[in-house]
């Protein structure tokens, strides 16, 4: 693992030899092609040049034989930055295995990182490379085992067999301060049969943690580094533990969004080498915009965010992709809150899994409703990203169809001509502030409703129902509304004939048209 190397030096005095000069503990080893696949670097098998290796803060590449060396900082984790058209081995938990704690029996001798060549078996869409398929998972936050049931049933199970993906991550908050559910859930997100990468939350912590470096000993002790990158299909995902741990702050012990000199310092040489056209994926946990935070506390850190956006603003092709809030919204920075690209910085704050921690009352399945305070039901994210042209996000209702991606609400009837005053809502889960949403009523012309940001009537309704009970319909109550960010009304129509009317709505995401509908009906009444 660590070699004290010496340097020897001649004394005109005679030949004496002395440890001049003790240089710093030395890590070494080699990236090799194990083409055999059983991760052992094999006589007829060779080392793959030009491909970098990280201890999270400095970066160095392999030389023509594959070797590196590395002086290590006080991280305990050393990993591979797997290049595009290469893939990792497996561990026996089916995560991949592309990272080695320096203090582990396996860092006692030549660290081996292996890596086998991508075949048509193993990635489907060879004959285009430059297609990312991800699945991206919010916050699945289990607190106990029955969570981890509700995990398995309604968001991984009916994934099995539909995946398409050639890899996953899940942004945090894997647990809900349980952190001795990690097998569970590892169990649980293995039967994908998809290599799949985590990103720290605040309540993956040690919550006693005496500072921010080891508060996520645990975590990383199933994970590994809270801070590395991955390339994939022309893309570089770059994961980055943005939550800094505040000790002695009480139980949970406090945190704030924000970033270590060792994460920008990793930033900066890693980005250095990239090209300003490449699609780069910042996953992260907290938000990096400031979202209902008073003004004299920051939900990210200022300067932090600054000297992130710095290190970016360079280049073309950026998302971000975050987690924490259990809502869902599009967030485009710009000029306002210090961004200097040439366009603005989309981040997707992505719905959480677990949607309002498992709460609320079971459907037939068992199942908790879960639906997110602004009105998102829980589930998981895709991204397909296309070399030259924009990323195509799309939400998947848990055990939906594919199609499901608004929820509508509106009164059930109203009388004749009275002031329309009532309107219907649409809650498009992944609607944008320049999302087209538009209705009609009964197949008439399509006319455009309003965006508003209010509370979703929908979960509004449900707290409500929550309130008026005597006793408990749930183990936990959906949480109260909060406004939402993807919510349009308009009015519904009181002009028309007494009976049964159609209301349709559509909306566009990603070039195509969605569809919902309901009725209402309109009765005469006396005065």
């Amino acid at each position: 693992m660590f070699r004290k190397v010496s340097i020897f030096s001649f004394c005109i005095l005679g030949f004496l030899t002395f440890d001049a000069l003790a240089l710093p503990p030395v890590i070494e080893g080699v990236v090799f092609d194990d083409r055999n696949g059983n991760g052992i670097l094999d006589k007829a098998e060779h080392g793959i040049p030009d491909v970098a290796v990280s201890d999270g803060q400095t970066i160095v590449r392999t030389d023509a034989k594959g070797h590196w060396l590395l002086y290590p900082s006080e991280a305990t984790m050393v990993f591979v930055i797997k290049p595009d058209a290469w893939r990792v081995p497996m561990t026996q938990t089916r995560l991949p295995d592309f990272w080695v704690d320096v203090h582990s029996e396996r860092a006692n001798q030549s660290i081996q990182f292996a890596l086998r060549k991508k075949t048509d078996k193993s990635k489907k869409n060879l004959a285009n490379q430059s297609k990312l398929d991800l699945l991206v998972f919010g916050d699945p936050q289990p607190k106990n085992n029955q969570d981890v049931g509700y995990y398995e049933k309604d968001i991984v199970e009916p994934i099995i067999g539909h995946e398409q993906a050639e890899l996953g991550i899940s942004l945090g908050d894997i647990v809900h301060g349980n952190l001795s559910l990690y097998p569970a859930m590892n169990r649980v997100t293995a039967r994908l049969k998809t290599p799949w990468l985590h990103v720290a939350g605040n309540h993956d912590r040690d919550y006693g943690a005496a500072n921010d470096e080891s508060s996520l000993a645990t975590f990383s002790k199933y994970y590994g580094p809270d801070t590395f990158a991955w390339e994939e299909s022309g893309v570089s995902i770059i994961a980055l533990d943005d939550v800094v741990h505040e000790p002695n702050s009480g139980v949970p012990a406090k945190y704030v969004g924000g970033l270590r000199e060792s994460q920008f310092q990793f930033l900066q040489s890693y980005l250095g080498r990239l090209p300003k056209t490449r699609r780069i994926i910042l996953a992260m946990h907290i938000p990096v915009f400031d979202a209902d935070a008073s003004p004299d506390k920051d939900t990210f850190r200022d300067v932090d965010r600054q000297r992130l956006f710095a290190l970016l603003a360079d280049f073309d092709n950026v998302l971000l992709l975050t987690a924490h809030a259990h809502t869902q919204r599009h967030f485009f920075h710009d000029e306002k809150n210090g961004w200097k690209g040439r366009a603005p910085l989309h981040e997707y704050n992505v719905g959480a899994a677990c949607g309002a921690f498992w709460s609320g009352v079971k459907d037939a399945d068992g199942i908790p409703d879960t639906i997110m305070q602004d009105g998102t039901p829980n589930g998981y994210a895709r991204l397909s990203w296309m070399e030259s042209s924009a990323p195509k996000l799309s939400w998947h209702v848990a055990r939906a169809p594919a199609n499901k991606q608004m929820q509508l609400f509106a009164p059930k009837v109203l009388r004749v001509n009275s002031y329309p005053g009532f309107g219907i809502f649409a809650n498009v889960f992944m609607g944008m502030s320049n999302t087209t949403v538009e209705y009609s009523v009964d197949a008439g012309s399509w006319n455009a409703m309003k965006r508003v940001e209010t509370l979703d009537p929908s979960v509004l309704e449900k707290n409500i129902d929550d309130a008026r009970q005597e006793k408990l319909r749930s183990y936990d109550m959906v949480s109260e509304a909060t406004t939402s960010m993807h919510l349009w009304r308009a009015a519904l129509p009181t002009g028309l004939t007494e009976g049964r009317h159609q209301v349709q709505v559509r909306a566009k995401l990603n070039g195509e048209w969605v569809f919902d509908s309901l009725t209402y009906q309109l009765q005469s009444a006396e005065p």
